[in-house]
């Protein structure tokens, strides 16, 4: 039986680097550790991006306008943190918060 030959990049251990089929310099590997780790830092910023408009949305769901007014700035906050560091673009951060401050003021 023939040896299998492992191409991948264990995600759990970033330490550690296995044949791949990329260019097997050193700068190339710590790359590949860096955006394995960046991959990470992004993903959580989404989720706390989509959570956030999930939140508001269920605040809008029970007509709760004294709760909404006070929550629109800390989602403002979180939606342009998340649009700074280029996770969302800027006009689509400014765009929900507009859709948002729309229905907030139609309650």
């Amino acid at each position: 039986m023939p040896k299998k030959i492992n191409y991948s990049i264990d995600p759990l251990d970033l330490a550690s680097y296995t044949i791949a089929l990329m260019a097997n310099t050193k700068s190339a590997i710590k790359r590949v550790r860096r955006i394995a780790r960046q991959t990470a830092v992004n993903k959580s910023r989404k989720s706390k991006f989509r959570n956030a408009i999930k939140k508001m949305n269920l605040i809008l769901e029970k007509k709760d306008k004294k709760e909404a007014i006070s929550y629109l700035p800390k989602l403002n906050s979180e939606l342009m943190k998340i649009a700074k560091t280029g996770i969302i673009k800027k006009q689509n951060a400014s765009r929900n918060i507009s859709r948002i401050t729309k229905k907030i003021n139609a309650l």
